[in-house]
């Protein structure tokens, strides 16, 4: 069986990859970074800079 798309699904699909690269994926690589800087933040506050 074969599924014809129209140039809504297209278009949709566009938007879709679009908000994906344009904005979900930059949001979430700069929210991992900051989480990780923000633990190694708080770990060097409790237990102190590293080579002391």
């Amino acid at each position: 069986m074969k599924q014809e798309f129209g140039p809504a699904t297209k278009r949709r699909e566009l938007q879709l990859f679009l908000f994906l690269t344009v904005v979900l994926f930059p949001l979430l690589a700069i929210g991992i970074v900051a989480a990780y800087g923000f633990v190694v933040w708080m770990w060097q506050l409790m237990m102190g800079p590293p080579g002391i």
